[in-house]
């Protein structure tokens, strides 16, 4: 057998089977990686490419603004910012029908966008409200249903770091896709809060929420403003040229630490913990962006994208058709496989195939990882969703059961996203960021 196509057919194997046999994603992508370099190329030389790959993956100025936007993330979830927030989505929504669940997703919008973290959204979010649900008479599986639908929304609205991953591998502004981001992130906040006005009354009591006086509602925004003015002062920053990516997510650490001391929710003393959170966290996004950069060698040396590009346009020509059945295949990947890696193998491999067709990469940008962002919240896999489950003290079942008619309405968000580009372009677009 040709060397090339025995090469793929252990990489694709090797990986289906760590991901049948509960192998982390990271061992099973780096196991299957070595395996289909040693049949290209001999031991010593299969283990020093690979060992080549990982580390060209990571040493890239580009990817330090993750480890800093994941410690500003753990800053937040420690520092006295979640409860804020939610208290200022209360203010917002509060008027709205079944308003405690809408109060619950948009604060897990406005956390996530300043955090960029789908889990410590559900987390920090989630340990608040599901309590506060549960005590007006919500189903708890609901209530915590309600916590995870709305979660990863804060990994599309800016800053995120899933678009820093795109950027690195399609060569993309990550100005222009923060920008891009906030039009497909808003699209996933509506579909949430359509869902919980639609039937959010049949899974609570019939208590009212009192709701805020004026003054209050004043003094509520006034102190959360601090928190929120994070997003203005990395994404203002960027946009007016001020700062880069990197640099940004350096202040906002720097800013999140004087908050939680200012809120006097963060001692010297916790700095040691946060730091290791923190540190876990990057660690794991960065053996996955390293091995994922190994497979994407050994796959490009064994023209499986070309494999994968000849079999999708000899399936249609209608571009329409071919991104439906990208989409299908990364709703599928997605439930297996953390966004990162997904982006990492998939994005060389649609991208110059869509490009063909006219679509924008900042576009398909918000189209992948807005697909991937639903895996997060979907079995077998979904680190969201058993967050989300955990914080509610409930088994992942029946909030699965709960979480149905969110995936719908958000699916249905997903093909808004894919066949609207302008809800995606018209803000950098508008900013000077993309062509018109």
């Amino acid at each position: 057998m040709d060397p090339i196509v025995l090469a793929a057919i252990v990489l694709v194997a090797g990986i289906a089977l760590c991901i049948a046999c509960a192998v982390p994603i990271a061992v099973g992508i780096g196991l299957s990686t070595f395996a289909a370099a040693f049949v290209l190329l001999d031991a010593e030389k299969a283990a020093l490419v690979s060992a080549q790959k990982m580390f060209t993956g990571i040493n890239s100025f580009t990817l330090l603004a993750i480890p800093f936007f994941v410690l500003a993330g753990v800053l937040m979830n420690n520092g006295g910012i979640a409860g804020r927030l939610i208290d200022a989505a209360k203010v917002l929504v509060g008027r709205m029908p079944n308003s405690l669940a809408q109060t619950n997703v948009v604060a897990n919008g406005m956390f996530g966008a300043v955090s960029g973290a789908a889990v410590a959204a559900a987390a920090a979010v989630g340990t608040v409200m599901t309590p506060r649900m549960r005590e007006d008479g919500y189903d708890r599986s609901f209530a915590a249903a309600v916590n995870v639908a709305s979660a990863p929304s804060g990994m599309l609205i800016p800053p995120s770091n899933t678009f820093i991953v795109y950027s690195l591998v399609s060569s993309t502004s990550i100005a222009a896709l923060f920008m891009a981001g906030v039009g497909p992130g808003l699209v996933w906040v509506s579909a949430c809060m359509i869902v919980v006005l639609l039937l959010g009354r049949r899974y609570s009591g019939v208590r009212m929420v009192e709701r805020p006086t004026f003054a209050q509602s004043m003094l509520v925004l006034w102190r959360a403003f601090p928190s929120m003015l994070m997003i203005v002062i990395v994404v203002g920053g960027i946009l007016g040229g001020f700062f880069t990516a990197t640099e940004s997510s350096a202040i906002a650490v720097v800013y999140c630490l004087v908050l939680g001391f200012a809120y006097r929710a963060i001692k010297v003393r916790d700095l040691p913990g946060i730091i290791l959170d923190a540190s876990r966290t990057t660690a794991i996004v960065m053996i996955l962006v390293a091995v994922s950069t190994a497979l994407s060698f050994v796959m490009s040396f064994s023209h499986i994208p070309d494999a994968v590009s000849e079999a999708l346009l000899g399936l249609s020509s209608n571009p329409t058709v071919i991104l439906l059945v990208m989409m299908a295949i990364l709703l599928v990947v997605g439930c297996f496989m953390d966004p990162t890696p997904a982006i990492l193998i998939f994005t060389p491999i649609f991208l110059p195939i869509v490009e063909t067709f006219g679509v924008d990469p900042l576009h398909f940008g918000t189209m992948i990882v807005y697909n991937l962002c639903v895996g997060v919240i979907t079995p077998p896999v979904g680190n969201v969703l058993f967050v989300g489950a955990r914080v509610a003290g409930l088994r992942i079942e029946p909030v699965v059961a709960k979480l149905a008619w969110f995936l719908l309405a958000i699916v249905i968000g997903l093909f808004v996203v894919v066949f609207v580009p302008q809800i995606s372009l018209w803000l950098p677009t508008a900013l000077g960021l993309a062509g018109d």
